[in-house]
């Protein structure tokens, strides 16, 4: 079957052949050819002062370094025989501009071909990369042949295309993005991994908060958790838990919370006037649903609001973003375990120790959350994301 793919933009490379493409062969993963491609981008990244502008560069930059990658090489291979899968589709979200390129890194580790889509809208962070791609590929042309970065509408034959030829398919994106690319038929042993609608919250231990000696540090955290995405990402929290006594729990607030709003200052948050609306659309809409107390504070570009003694089993219908956080006073992590659903993908924790959080996980069974991280990393990429470990997945193992 032949597809018009001509209103398909190629950001990567400047010249395609896809019938050449589609020859594909896989590589073992973690390929010396791909180890060398990755580490020299990510010093050409690093070496662009253009690229400090977006801190997301750099962290996905740091993530190729050779050093990250023998590390990462050392914990998702063993002595069995695995090959990539051929031909990757990934379909990049719209929300976090980088994730398309740790998605492409994902299939290249796993030693596959790799054809990325990037969102419609346009990004200077996927631009930054796809030029870095094209520099890179001068000096490493044997793994450059192997990546597609494009780009096209909605009404494009390219989904049927690319998820003809493909031995896999990644996308990321909202549940009806997810239902609408499996409309385009694959190959019968083709595999889809899918990285659907989740959302997150936060869990602070003010007894431990009361004596923290960097707030500044851990409000730039938060910050880049939450506000650096507009509360987008699946990862950003939402709700925010507070642990330990009251009186801690009071003094925890007013210092965290402050220095929160002075970081937000501090990073010249573009705050628009139709963030504005929607919030207070969604303190309206959250009232009428539940018993909750607006806190007041300097402005609404930091919205608190207060849950009374119940926490509702459907607060996460209740999510706002651009700096809306619904808190919660509770007296251990079980008071929270009924709220969690399938689609709960991170609980970001402050003072809470790895004993406490496997105690709640195995204690209550939980259906939900796949990581459970420090402030500042929730949006740290991992080659096993949502619970799926990406490299296993991307590759087939050959038994002998």
């Amino acid at each position: 079957m032949s597809y018009d793919i001509s209103d398909v933009n190629v950001l990567f490379p400047a010249k395609i052949d896809w019938q050449e493409f589609e020859k594909y062969q896989p590589w073992e993963p973690f390929a010396d050819e791909v180890l060398e491609f990755l580490s020299v981008m990510s010093a050409s990244l690093l070496k662009d002062r253009e690229s400090r502008l977006y801190p997301d560069v750099v962290t996905f930059a740091f993530f190729c370094r050779k050093g990250n990658l023998k590390k990462l090489k050392e914990q998702y291979t063993d002595d069995k025989l695995r090959l990539g899968r051929g031909i990757v589709f990934h379909i990049g979200p719209s929300n976090v501009p980088i994730n398309f390129a740790y998605s492409l890194v994902s299939g290249m580790l796993a030693g596959n071909y790799n054809v990325v889509r990037c969102s419609s809208k346009e990004f200077p962070q996927v631009d930054m990369v796809v030029k870095h791609l094209a520099v890179t590929a001068e000096a490493v042309p044997e793994v450059g042949k192997r990546i597609a970065v494009v780009r096209y509408g909605h009404e494009s034959q390219a989904n049927d295309y690319f998820s003809s030829i493909c031995q896999a398919r990644v996308i990321w994106g909202g549940d009806e993005t997810i239902y609408r690319l499996k409309q385009s038929k694959a190959p019968a042993r083709s595999i889809d991994v899918t990285f659907a609608d989740r959302y997150s919250f936060a869990a602070i231990n003010a007894d431990k908060l009361v004596s923290e000696q960097n707030m500044e540090r851990l409000a730039e955290n938060f910050y880049n958790d939450t506000y650096l995405f507009d509360q987008n990402a699946c990862s950003a929290p939402h709700l925010v838990v507070w642990l330990g006594s009251k009186e801690n729990m009071a003094k925890g607030k007013e210092l965290f919370w402050k220095a929160e709003y002075d970081m937000v200052q501090k990073k010249n948050y573009n705050f628009q006037s139709v963030m504005a609306v929607d919030k207070l659309t969604d303190f309206y809409r959250q009232s009428q649903a539940m018993e909750i107390c607006y806190t007041e504070t300097k402005d609404n570009e930091l919205v608190r609001v207060q849950l009374s003694d119940e926490l509702p089993s459907n607060i996460d219908d209740y999510r706002s973003k651009c700096g809306y956080f619904t808190e919660y006073d509770a007296k251990s992590l079980d008071e929270i375990a009924h709220i969690v659903k399938y689609k709960y993908q991170t609980m970001a924790c402050y003072g809470i120790s790895a004993e406490d959080i496997r105690e709640f996980v195995l204690k209550n069974h939980l259906i939900g959350i796949d990581r459970f991280v420090p402030f500042g990393d929730t949006t740290a990429f991992s080659l096993t994301w949502d619970g799926y470990n990406l490299i296993q997945i991307l590759s087939r193992e050959v038994t002998i």
